[in-house]
């Protein structure tokens, strides 16, 4: 994994803009610390900081390559798994190689047959190529949006890059919000509409899109989405096929030429996949380390609920002692969590999901000094139906995101003059509206597995895409390459179109992928009741965001306090009323920390608003 940023423009030479060009590459070296290049010519200039995975001694970028009288330039961050099928097709058809890293692949593939290669790639990437005599650059992004892709449309130009503070360093991006902005803030946070990127003129390269920046103009177009087909297999053939699946996605993504671990919270997905990267691994001859997080005081302080059913640590020692491998624990306490929620903000450019960022942004600083790739268990619950809202019929009646009920509330933060130029609950309808009607479905769709395929999209393109960004930022902080197996598209595609009496088989919450992986795992885990992320239960949490909020009001020129209510934050202070902001993951103390990060984003990054 990597950071990748540049500039395109047509009226000035960026020859001469190569201190620039390197403060933006410098805001990126956490993602890189390996290696760094830049390429400069009159009106492309690109840089790039390298993790070394693959081929270290050989891949550096940026990377050249001439191809039918065109010289081609990359800039590329992330991994291809098939990069092995790639390559022979491509030297079936006389393309020598020299290297044996993915980036020459992908930057070959791109010269020898053009921006459809795309949809031959099955990764996790996003990337740039300059065309040196056309003079136009080809921006494209992964389907599922596992690697990010920003950019900026600037005066007779455009400014990329892997993370926004890349783009905010360029003088011609603007550190605003307007009246947009501030809705995606306070009524989606910590998600974000897709496309979007918060500050006034930040965009995004939306997943599964590519496209040209030429002549002053970008345009960006779809090359991948899901499509309604009708289901013919039974349930025995469907669960050969999602084991199939499931082990080939994980054996891809075993390859490495660093060491690879795993994350494991005893749930069912992160342990189904160390089992079968441990299996993998020992046929290799390799030990597979596996890493687990926990707080202090959890034992003493765990109370269950509907949503937790049940605490991690004995599900992890059950799989620690079937695995056999070489396990890791972090244990974090209350001050390292509420300190780490600063360098959250800094890690995402953006206020967060507080506690749930800063401790997986720890838990990877960890892992981090033991392996530099590691597979998680993200995206199983989006498509394979793992999420109350799916299984509740009332909630999946709900109209409107179903993990996001709380306009009316969270509206009430917001100062009068910027609330009278938001209609709330319009824009969050508008926005929910838009993305079902974009669900793919068939004539003869019962309506359960209409509202079933709107559930999937809805996730596909709005929970799953909030995790990502976590997963990719938290850990790309520490330079921790993160790999999440059940985001391949050929899973994603498949069980769009799988009837759900076959995903909730007999009754169990992801009932098909444990039928069809019941032979890795101890019946225990695999039968184990979904638990969310872990998060601390401990009372000093509450104490230390409550007195971090405090800071905030007592300084009247807390920036936050320009958008924000005070009586509404003292409001949340005194009053211990509990509303879900953001699912279970975000309730009053979430708030609570979600405003100090606000007031902290506001200030470090000089935010201004402008309406």
């Amino acid at each position: 994994m990597c950071g990748i940023t540049g500039i395109v423009h047509m009226e000035q030479d960026l020859r001469q803009q190569e201190r620039l060009l390197r403060q933006m590459q410098q805001t990126l070296i956490r993602r890189g610390p390996d290696q760094e290049g830049v390429f400069l010519t009159q009106q492309c200039a690109m840089a790039h900081t390298r993790l070394a995975v693959m081929d270290p001694l050989h891949g550096r970028q940026p990377m050249e390559t001439t191809a039918g009288g065109e010289t081609y330039t990359i800039v590329y961050n992330g991994e291809l798994y098939n990069t092995a099928e790639m390559r022979r097709q491509l030297e079936q058809e006389n393309v020598t190689f020299q290297t044996t890293c993915d980036t020459e692949v992908i930057l070959q593939a791109y010269a020898n047959w053009g921006p459809g290669c795309v949809e031959q790639f099955n990764g996790i990437f996003a990337f740039a190529v300059w065309e040196h005599s056309a003079k136009r650059l080809f921006l494209a992004r992964d389907r599922i949006g596992v690697k990010p892709l920003f950019y900026a449309k600037i005066p007779g130009g455009l400014v990329f890059g892997s993370e926004i503070k890349a783009l905010l360093t360029h003088p011609e991006v603007p550190h605003e919000i307007d009246q947009t902005g501030i809705a995606e803030l306070l009524l989606m946070g910590p998600g974000r509409t897709p496309g979007y990127g918060v500050f006034r003129t930040v965009a995004e390269v939306k997943p599964a899109h590519c496209g040209y920046w030429m002549q002053g103009q970008l345009h960006l177009h779809p090359y991948w989405e899901l499509h309604a087909a009708a289901h013919t297999e039974s349930f025995s053939q469907t669960a050969e096929h999602v084991r199939e699946l499931v082990q080939d996605t994980v054996r891809r993504q075993l390859v490495s030429d660093v060491p690879i671990g795993t994350f494991l919270s005893g749930g069912l997905d992160s342990s189904l996949l160390s089992s079968l990267a441990n299996q993998e691994m020992q046929r290799q001859g390799k030990e597979l380390h596996t890493f687990s997080v926990d707080y202090r005081d959890n034992d003493q302080y765990f109370q269950k609920s509907h949503f937790q059913p049940t605490s991690d640590p004995a599900y992890i020692r059950c799989m620690e002692r079937y695995l056999g491998c070489r396990h890791h624990w972090t244990v974090l306490d209350t001050p390292a969590l509420a300190r780490a929620l600063f360098d959250a903000v800094d890690a995402r450019d953006l206020p967060g999901m507080v506690d749930v960022d800063s401790s997986l942004l720890l838990f990877c600083r960890e892992i981090r000094k033991e392996v530099t790739v590691a597979l998680s268990g993200e995206c199983a619950d989006e498509l394979f139906g793992g999420y109350p809202w799916y299984r509740d019929p009332d909630v999946r009646r709900v109209n409107g995101f179903p993990w996001a009920q709380s306009t009316a509330y969270r509206m009430q933060f917001l100062r009068p003059e910027y609330a009278q130029l938001l209609d709330g609950q319009a824009y969050v309808q508008d926005a929910y509206e838009k993305t079902i009607r974009a669900a793919e479905k068939l004539p003869d769709d019962s309506p359960l597995e209409a509202r079933m395929r709107e559930m999937m999209k809805l996730n596909l393109d709005w929970f799953m895409q909030t995790l990502l960004d976590r997963k990719d930022r938290m850990s790309m902080y520490s330079a921790l390459e993160v790999r999440v197996p059940f985001c391949d598209y050929r899973i994603a595609e498949y069980l769009y179109n799988v009837p759900w009496e076959y995903k909730d088989w007999e009754g169990h919450e992801k009932g098909l992928l444990r039928t069809a992986m019941q032979d890795f795992l101890p019946a225990e885990v695999l039968w184990r009741k979904k638990s969310p992320y872990p998060k601390t239960h401990n009372p000093t949490y509450l104490r230390a965001v409550s007195e971090l909020l405090s800071d905030v009001l007592r300084d009247t020129e807390s920036p936050v306090l320009q958008l924000v209510r005070r009586d509404m934050l003292e409001r949340l202070l005194q009053s211990e009323e509990s509303v879900q902001w953001y699912g279970q993951l975000m309730t009053r103390p979430q708030i609570m920390a979600y405003f100090v990060q606000m007031n902290y984003w506001m200030e470090h990054y000089q935010v201004k608003i402008h309406i």
